[in-house]
C-alpha cells in the first residue's frame, strides 16, 4: 500500500507507475484506492464512474477499469457537501459530518471490494487518500490504515521533498501511527526531488535510525509525467502562460468546481498549442478559442461566471468571431435554460443559460455515466471537415438537454448530446475525452488556426501508454524495486 504524508505527495502518481513496472515483469495486477475525492471521474466499461486517477492506473496495470477500484467516489459540489458515488452509482449528496456518520455503512462495499480484486488478481497496489496520521479522522477512517490493516498490506509512506521539511514529515507521520500501524511501515519514499539525491545521505541515515525504517527510493521530479491529475490544485501548480503567443491560444474558463480538467491535457501536449486556466475576465486577453468545461454545480458556476463579469467578455470575443467549445457543464451554460426542480443540485430553481445554443436543460434524479461513440456529421466553423469522423469519449451528468429548432445536433440512443450554432463558431457536446483522438484533435484545432489566422501542425504527442512505460522506468531506476518487490509479492502465486 501506497501512503503519504499529505494531499499531492505523489502516491496517484507512484502507484500508476507501480501498476505498469509490475504489469511488464509479468504479474496480474489492479489498482484499488477505497475512497477518493475528486471531481474528475472517468466511465468503466458496462457504466459507473470510479476516480479517473484509479481508470488510469488500471490502463497502466492493463487490466479493465471497474467499479471495485475506486468504490467510493466524493464528488464536492460546494459548501461542505458532496456526492456520494459507490460502487460506480450515486447514492445521494450528504454534507461532510452526514458522510463521517455514513462511513460505518460503506465500510462492508470497501471491504467486498478489495476481496474481489484480490481473488481476481495476483497484486493489488492500495492508494491511500490524504496522510493516515489525521488523528482527528482516525476514528472513522476507510482510506488508510484501516484498509492496511484489513488487508495484512506492507505499507510505503511518501513525502514530497519539493514542499520542504520531508524529512519531519516522514517522521511526525511515523510517530502518529500506533504501534500496530507502525509494524505494516515497510518503508519510505522521498518524492520530487529536483537535486542531488547524494545530498540527502545522511537524512536517510538518520530518519532510519530515528524509525528503523528505511527510506527505499528517492524518486527525481518528473517535470511532464504526461498522466492525468486528479485534484484541481494541480491547476495552481500550472505556469503563468499569460502573454503573447505564437501559435493557437485556448483560455479554459477556470470555473470554481470545474470537473474533468484532464480533457485538456492532450491539447497541452500539442506543441503549436498554449492553454491557460483563466480565473479573471481580465486574463482572457484574446484567445483563439474559449472553452467553458465540466462543473459538479451548474448553476452556481453560472452565477459566479456572470458575478465576475465573464458573461460580458465572453460576449466581447464571441463578437470577435473567437469560437467557444462547452463541454458537458460548460454546454449545458451555453443553452438557453437550466432547470432543476428537484433541487439536484443545489436550491430548486432555474437560470437562464448564456443563451448561444438554442438548447435547455433539466435535471432530475436520474445521472448518465457511459462510454460514448459519436459519428460527427461535420459543418462550418469549428466541425468543417469533421463529417464521418467516429470520436469515442464518455458521458457522466445529470440533466437532459432538448434541442430546439433544428441546430447541428448529435444524438445516442435517441438522445441528444451535442448542439452547434449556425456559424459553427459555437459548440458543446457531453462526451468527455474526445480530444486524446488524434484525428478528431488535428482537424478541430487546424480549424480554429484557420479561422484565425494562426500557424497550427500537428505534433507528435506522447500517447498515455508511452508515458507509463516512461515512468516506470523512473521508478525501477530510483527504487529498490526488488526491496519493494519482495514485499508487495510475498505470498503470490
Amino acid at each position: 500500500m501506497v501512503q503519504g504524508t499529505a494531499s499531492s505527495a505523489g502516491k496517484s502518481l507512484l502507484v500508476t507507475g507501480l501498476c505498469r513496472l509490475f504489469a511488464r515483469r509479468g504479474v496480474r495486477v489492479a489498482p484499488f484506492k477505497a475512497q477518493n475525492m475528486s471531481n474528475n471521474a472517468a466511465v468503466v466499461p458496462g457504466g459507473g464512474e470510479i476516480g479517473r486517477a484509479q481508470y488510469v492506473q488500471a490502463l497502466a496495470a492493463r487490466a479493465l477499469p471497474r467499479v471495485e477500484m475506486n468504490p467510493v467516489l466524493l464528488k464536492p459540489e460546494g459548501n461542505l457537501r458532496s456526492q456520494v458515488v459507490v460502487l460506480g452509482r450515486p447514492i445521494g449528496t450528504l454534507h461532510a459530518a452526514a458522510y463521517q456518520e455514513a462511513k460505518a455503512r460503506i465500510w462492508d462495499d470497501v471491504a467486498r471490494s478489495l476481496d474481489l480484486l484480490r481473488e481476481a488478481f495476483d497484486l493489488v497496489i492500495i492508494e491511500g487518500a490524504g496522510s493516515p496520521a489525521e488523528i482527528n479522522l482516525k476514528a472513522r477512517d476507510i482510506s488508510n490504515m484501516r484498509v492496511a490493516r484489513y488487508a495484512g498490506a506492507p505499507v510505503l509512506i511518501v513525502g514530497d521533498i519539493d514542499r520542504g521539511g520531508v524529512f519531519a514529515h516522514l517522521y511526525g507521520t511515523y510517530h502518529l501511527l500506533e504501534p500496530e500501524e507502525q509494524a505494516l511501515v515497510r518503508g519510505f519514499i522521498i518524492n520530487k526531488l529536483r537535486g542531488d539525491p547524494s545530498l540527502l545521505e545522511p537524512g536517510l541515515q538518520e530518519i532510519k535510525r530515528l524509525t528503523g525504517v528505511p527510506v527505499v527510493g528517492v524518486v527525481p521530479w518528473i517535470r511532464e509525467p504526461g498522466i492525468a491529475e486528479e485534484d484541481s490544485v494541480a491547476l495552481d501548480r500550472r505556469r503563468d502562460t499569460h502573454g503573447p503567443f505564437r501559435g493557437v491560444d485556448v483560455a479554459v474558463i477556470r470555473l470554481p468546481r470545474i470537473a474533468n480538467f484532464d480533457d485538456f491535457d492532450p491539447l497541452e501536449r500539442e506543441p503549436d498549442v498554449r492553454v491557460r486556466y483563466v480565473g479573471q475576465p481580465g486574463q482572457l486577453g484574446e484567445p483563439d478559442l474559449v472553452i467553458v468545461p465540466g462543473t459538479k454545480a451548474t448553476r452556481d458556476d453560472l452565477a459566479w461566471l456572470r458575478a465576475e463579469g465573464f458573461d460580458a467578455a465572453l460576449e466581447r470575443l464571441r463578437a470577435a468571431g473567437v469560437p467557444v467549445i462547452g463541454i458537458c457543464g460548460g454546454f449545458q451554460l451555453l443553452g438557453e435554460a437550466i432547470e432543476d426542480p428537484e433541487g439536484v443540485e443545489g436550491e430548486a430553481g432555474a437560470a437562464e443559460g448564456l443563451g448561444w445554443l438554442r438548447c435547455r436543460t433539466r435535471f432530475g434524479r436520474g445521472k448518465v455515466t457511459r462510454v460514448s461513440r459519436v459519428r460527427l456529421e461535420g459543418g462550418p466553423g469549428l466541425l468543417d471537415g469533421c463529417a464521418g469522423l467516429e470520436v469515442e469519449g464518455y458521458e457522466i451528468h445529470a440533466g437532459a438537454t432538448a434541442i430546439e429548432g433544428e441546430p447541428a445536433a448529435w444524438t445516442i440512443e435517441g438522445e441528444p448530446i451535442g448542439a452547434a450554432s449556425d456559424d459553427g463558431l459555437v459548440f458543446g457536446w457531453y462526451v468527455h475525452g474526445a480530444f486524446r483522438d488524434r484525428e478528431f484533435r488535428a482537424r478541430l484545432l487546424g480549424n480554429v488556426a484557420r479561422l484565425r489566422g494562426k500557424p497550427f501542425a500537428p505534433g507528435e504527442v506522447e500517447d498515455e501508454d508511452a508515458a507509463f512505460d516512461r515512468l516506470a522506468d523512473v521508478l525501477e531506476s530510483s527504487l529498490d524495486i526488488e526491496r519493494v518487490a519482495s514485499w508487495a509479492l510475498a505470498g503470490a502465486e
